[in-house]
């Protein structure tokens, strides 16, 4: 278990615009202040500048004048790199991204960092070749711009984010904020990422599968009954639940309950169902010391064998590798009873 280094870049220190600090500020917050409750060491946080300060100290435009510590030779031996965005004239005008950037990015992954982008830092990785024939995404008024000036790049305009292993994309504005939280999880496993979450008043968490453009991002109350019988699924997940169980409960057809559901969260009831299962799965793995068996049998994945087959296919690691990674020594993390 370990947080490690992030290196964000800041690719315009000169009059950054105010719409572009919202992606600065997300990987700012979520690694740059110590949550030493929840794992110590927390995230060592380090802003790297591109070197376009402005000279007489103002700002150019609508924009904030940055000075930061570090520069781009510090990307190098950071264990995480992240792009939160590029300046708008590199997107929409093809302003070419300088090339001392497309150079750090380049050696800092070939030293082994995890390369990450936010919204049209997307542009950054794609420009230094990173995401050559991997699936990748952005803000979806951006994506056709991406596919059409990368054609290497399996560009997916319709998910939130995108985990390729050591490459990671989002799309824009709080998909940058799912997307990191996503990472927190990976590094400090759910507990550590749901409290942080819990800080932050935001969703735990929204799978990177789920549509960036959707109607009901979150099912209102009065949807004719779609939101109280997610949250009823959610408590029952111990019980051997079927599409037509939950489509019968809500009061809608098999074929209508889908089609709701789909437009809702993006994904399908069968996989929304397993994606809740294989969550309570790890919160319990990670916050209790139920046996493999009751934690099977509580998050309704039923045996030991069959937690187990669907941890190695979707996690990649059997349950109690998992739990060892990921022990109940953590401050903060329940007990069970």
């Amino acid at each position: 278990m370990s947080a490690g280094s992030v290196a964000v870049v800041v690719t315009e220190e000169m009059g950054v615009p105010s719409w572009d600090l919202y992606e600065l500020s997300i990987p700012c917050t979520v690694f740059g202040k110590p949550q030493l409750d929840l794992a110590d060491p927390w995230y060592e946080l380090r802003l790297c500048g591109t070197g376009t300060r402005a000279q007489d100290g103002t700002t150019a435009g609508a924009g904030l004048t940055l000075r930061t510590p570090y520069g781009l030779d510090d990307l190098v031996g950071a264990d995480t790199v992240i792009v939160p965005s590029v300046p708008d004239a590199c997107v929409d005008e093809g302003r070419p991204l300088p090339p001392e950037l497309i150079r750090a990015l380049r050696r800092a992954y070939d030293a082994g960092a995890r390369m990450v982008s936010l919204c049209t830092g997307a542009f950054a990785l794609a420009e230094a070749g990173l995401l050559d024939g991997r699936r990748a995404t952005a803000h979806w008024m951006h994506t056709a711009q991406l596919a059409g000036r990368y054609p290497k790049v399996r560009v997916d305009a319709s998910v939130l984010y995108v985990d390729d292993g050591d490459v990671l994309t989002s799309a824009g504005l709080t998909a940058g904020l799912d997307l990191c939280l996503h990472l927190v999880r990976r590094d400090l496993g759910a507990h550590v990422a749901n409290q942080l979450a819990r800080r932050m008043v935001v969703p735990a968490h929204r799978p990177g599968g789920q549509a960036q453009f959707i109607e009901l991002p979150v099912p209102p109350r009065d949807d004719e009954g779609l939101a109280p019988v997610l949250d009823w699924a959610r408590a029952h997940l111990d019980r051997p639940l079927t599409v037509a169980d939950l489509a019968r409960r809500a009061a809608m057809s098999p074929r209508t309950f889908y089609r709701r559901l789909h437009a809702a969260t993006g994904t399908t009831p069968l996989q929304w169902l397993l994606d809740e299962r294989l969550g309570r799965a790890r919160t319990l793995l990670e916050s209790t010391d139920l046996s493999i068996e009751k934690v099977g049998e509580l998050s309704g994945l039923g045996t030991a064998s069959n937690l187990r087959h669907h941890f190695l296919k979707h996690i990649g690691v059997s349950p109690s590798d998992y739990r060892r990674a990921f022990p109940r020594s953590m401050p903060g993390s329940p007990v069970s009873g």
